[in-house]
């Protein structure tokens, strides 16, 4: 529960980022490696996140919920 709660944390602060600028960034990293980005949008209020893959292509997903991107970075994390 505690790794929930410092992702969501994370993502609070990122909104609070935002507000001074149209958009803030933070990566989320297991042992030094970037395994995402997320990038949340002030003026639309949407979080898009962008899932890096050993190959070194990427996918990137939108969401207009907190708690739904801090489940899909928990589970991110944990794989």
């Amino acid at each position: 529960m505690s790794q929930l709660q410092g992702i969501l944390t994370r993502l609070k602060s990122l909104q609070e980022q935002a507000k001074e600028s149209e958009s803030a960034q933070r990566f989320f990293e297991i042992d030094g490696v970037k395994k995402c980005q997320v990038t949340y949008f002030s003026k639309t209020e949407m979080f898009e996140l962008e899932v890096y893959s050993d190959k070194g292509k990427s996918s990137k997903y939108q969401f207009d919920n907190i708690d739904m991107i801090t489940i899909e970075i928990f589970d991110l994390l944990q794989s």
